[in-house]
């Protein structure tokens, strides 16, 4: 399956900047409101708030009003999410798939969003993994060239971009309760860098996938996973949360996956940099690389018993990590194993 890519923007175009998960703006007013100038100066965008984009715990049905109000109006070209949460599975059963349909847009969300990356690719509209706004718009710092410039791709350029290694990243996080979170971001450390499994063929193909946490629950709920011959030949996108599902969990989570059948379709898998701490549960620095070195080894366990063949790469550097690549969603993905080089097709 291969999903439509949506049209690409002009500048001074109107984009909605929505809540569909947790609304977070509601408590972090500066925040957001830096992420909305960061669109109208550096994007020249028009951001645009609808009813629920501020307002907590809004019903399901409210916040899928605002997502089909976004995609009804001819005048917004895009949509971003301005983070994610752990509810926006509840909201796809509002969802009417032909108003999505009329006028394909771009959406932008990692995380919780990946309940409705997931159900556009479903109905046939490829999206991107990553610029919930909060998030990497609204450091203290600017945006990272890294985020900015697969952002720009994703809206406006299109093209072939290499997503290059990264030479420093930040797993860490300032509490936003904290004054000093408008003014300084975590540090940056040296990146864990890449890890190639089977890296002896090259694979150009539509992606899907997103955060194992939030893909479990689709699969548990049943409703919003395909046929498995739909994902046949498509490169896997698979990160995790701040949670920090333990290893086992991760087997197991992708061991149902493979017992449905699911994981043989991948011959790619594209496996982010796992976040190894948070602010709320924090690590120790020497334990974090055992956290991901436990995590690929759970996943090459899995892929061992279910799909031995497939080519993976571990420490890209998208979903929970900073920097982060935008990547698309159902969009084309070629990983090319002997030239060790990921390059996503905008």
């Amino acid at each position: 399956m291969s999903p439509h890519m949506p049209p690409k923007l002009c500048p001074g175009d109107r984009v909605a900047v929505l809540s569909p998960s947790f609304a977070a703006p509601a408590l972090f007013p500066e925040r957001h409101e830096r992420a909305l100038q960061r669109i109208r100066d550096e994007l020249r965008l028009e951001p645009v708030e609808f009813p629920t984009t501020r307002r907590l715990d809004a019903p399901p049905a409210d916040r899928a009003r605002d997502l089909t109000a976004a995609w009804s109006d001819p005048a917004i070209r895009a949509v971003f999410a301005t983070i994610g949460g752990d509810d926006q599975l509840t909201v796809l059963r509002h969802l009417d798939p032909a108003v999505f349909r009329a006028d394909p847009k771009p959406f932008f969300g990692f995380s919780d969003n990946t309940n409705l990356l997931n159900w556009l690719w479903g109905h046939g509209l490829a999206a991107f993994h990553g610029g919930s706004t909060m998030m990497h718009l609204a450091r203290p710092e600017g945006i990272q060239p890294v985020h900015v410039a697969t952002l720009r791709a994703a809206l406006f350029d299109g093209g072939d971009l290499d997503i290059e290694p990264v030479d420093t990243f930040s797993e860490e996080e300032v509490d936003w309760n904290e004054s000093r979170a408008l003014t300084a971001s975590a540090p940056q450390v040296p990146s864990p860098g890449r890890i190639w499994h089977r890296p002896e063929t090259v694979v150009t193909a539509p992606t899907w996938g997103g955060c194992l946490d939030i893909l479990h629950w689709n699969l548990a709920a049943g409703r919003w996973i395909r046929p498995v011959g739909d994902y046949a030949g498509c490169v896997l996108l698979l990160e995790t949360s701040e949670e920090m599902p333990p290893a086992e969990d991760v087997f197991h989570m992708l061991r149902n996956f493979g017992e449905r059948g699911l994981l043989q379709q991948f011959p790619a898998v594209l496996v982010g940099t796992a976040k190894a701490t948070h602010f709320m549960n924090p690590r120790p620095v020497a334990d974090r690389q055992k956290y991901r070195d436990d995590q690929r080894a759970a996943i090459l366990r899995a892929f061992g018993t279910y799909n031995p063949s497939a080519m993976i790469v571990f420490g890209v550097d998208f979903g929970h990590t900073e920097p982060q690549h935008v990547l698309p969603y159902g969009g084309r993905i070629t990983v090319d194993g002997p030239r060790r080089r990921i390059t996503a097709h905008f």
